[in-house]
């Protein structure tokens, strides 16, 4: 096994920071629901204009809903629109929208909605899931309470992505949403939430100040710290956790109990990003993914951590059963090694090799780094780590999947791919019918296996501490959980 160091400053960091957040601390057991989200400070984003971090999907969740949104079981619950029906053999949606008011007590209006939708959708949009909706033909007004989302294909995963913060309907004039909160006050790292008033409760219902425990106090902060101030029992939640902070948790004596896993599904492995030198055969590219040790990888972050070899999770709305890449089976006695494969490649094109392999911050993805380059040693390459976003030849994906459609895991895998599998995923995206789509979703997933163009090695691990304060909190294959129902008696 590779040599993987814990890094001892993290280790002195959740030793002594308990100690620093109890002389700060504001919080009593009868104050707001404390929420610590792994990342920048939360911030109101336009998601047509910025890509957004975790704690700012969790701040727009809450501050603003879509047309339908998640509840806890990541199940579809009614938003901005009080309920919806799907007719013309789902070509289109018709939603009726409910009394909301945006912050400044002003009536949502289905104008609006309209033209925020527009918005997010339009080819101009940096939204991650407008590649995903092209689908969508019109969207139009039909009465000041009703639109219609009319469809040139059927898309019966259309709500799942309706119901993402980044479709929320957010106003960037009033920077925010209908609810379900409102933010109090902002500083630093830190945001203050209430519930929002709901114009729907009768004339006569109790308007008064909502108890100071249906309040939510956001904090944005990196892993090391959201866990030690859980440690220390200053938060009732942290929110983001990935593979990438869970060895941090395991340095502390946080109870089992608090420790909550997500049944994530989505993509979790590395893309090929270039497709010069080394990469450019697809025998090489092979002998890299053979070579990773996946087991003793997820064993060193969590024994339950399943590992896979496959694309997709399961067959979805493919027309076939997940593609399984030449690879993936033993080798035959009268096939190369990995080693020999690269080593006959390194004799027409002599000269070190070189592969940068761009990963996340944190102790996790150190781990990783460590198997993927000992993998890539094996082989006589010369690994080279860099940052998420620096210019790479191999780059994990780890990400949830909004919806449930295998079109979504071969267009994530595609970073670029050939030809063929390109083509496919092209033709599943306009195919006009259910089982045309499925085919070409199905070719993809061959394309792709048998191109060797992503790495898979894991699931997605998505991870939360959760105070026994939260009896709400549900895990669920989003790995999403909305503000608004971490406690059992809130809505």
């Amino acid at each position: 096994m590779p040599p993987v160091p814990f890094p001892s400053g993290v280790r002195a960091l959740c030793l002594l920071l308990p100690a620093l957040l109890v002389a700060c601390s504001e919080r009593t057991d009868d104050g707001p629901v404390v929420v610590s989200a792994i990342g920048g400070a939360p911030a109101l984003v336009d998601p047509a204009r910025s890509v957004l971090d975790p704690p700012a999907r969790v701040l727009l969740d809450a501050t603003a809903q879509g047309l339908v949104r998640f509840d806890a079981a990541g199940q579809i619950e009614p938003g901005v629109a009080e309920r919806w029906s799907v007719l013309d053999n789902g070509m289109s949606y018709i939603f009726r929208l409910r009394e909301s008011e945006w912050p400044d007590g002003r009536t949502v209006t289905a104008g609006e909605v309209v033209r925020l939708l527009r918005r997010q959708i339009a080819p101009a949009s940096r939204n991650p899931l407008a590649p995903f909706l092209t689908a969508i033909d019109e969207i139009v007004e039909m009465t000041p309470e009703v639109i219609e989302i009319r469809l040139k294909r059927p898309r019966p995963d259309l709500l799942k992505l309706f119901a993402q913060p980044e479709l929320t309907i957010f106003r960037v004039t009033s920077l925010g949403g209908s609810g379900p909160y409102r933010i109090v006050a902002q500083r630093g790292p830190v945001t203050r939430l209430r519930p929002a008033f709901d114009p729907s409760r009768a004339a006569d219902d109790d308007v008064a100040e909502p108890a100071a425990d249906a309040s939510i106090k956001l904090i944005g902060e990196r892993a090391a710290m959201a866990i030690a101030r859980f440690r220390a029992e200053l938060s009732d939640v942290v929110l983001g956790g990935s593979f990438s902070d869970w060895p941090i948790v395991l340095e502390t004596q946080i109870p089992p109990i608090n420790r909550r896993f997500d049944p994530a599904v989505g993509l979790f492995g590395l893309a090929i990003t270039s497709r010069e030198g080394v990469l450019a055969d697809p025998a090489n590219r092979a002998a890299i993914a053979r070579s990773i040790d996946r087991a003793g990888f997820a064993g060193a972050i969590s024994p339950e951590w399943a590992t896979t070899t496959q694309l997709l999770p399961e067959q979805l709305d493919s027309a076939s059963p997940p593609a399984l890449a030449p690879w993936t089976q033993p080798l035959a006695p009268t096939d190369k090694s990995p080693r020999a494969t690269i080593d006959t490649w390194r004799a027409a094109n002599p000269g070190e090799i070189h592969l940068r392999v761009a990963l996340p911050p944190g102790p996790g993805a150190t781990i990783l780094y460590g198997y993927v380059g000992a993998a890539l040693q094996s082989l006589g390459i010369i690994p080279e780590r860099v940052g998420p976003d620096a210019p790479a030849d191999l780059r994990l994906i780890d990400e949830v999947a909004p919806y449930d459609s295998a079109r979504w895991y071969v267009a994530r895998a595609c970073q670029p791919c050939g030809g063929v599998a390109q083509l496919a995923i092209e033709a599943a995206r306009d195919a006009d019918s259910p089982r045309l789509r499925s085919q070409q979703i199905a070719a993809a997933d061959a394309a792709l296996a048998s191109d060797v163009a992503f790495i898979p090695i894991a699931r997605p691990l998505r991870w939360s501490l959760v105070s026994t304060r939260l009896k709400a909190w549900t895990g669920n294959t989003r790995a999403w959980h909305p503000l608004n129902h971490l406690r059992g008696d809130t809505n």
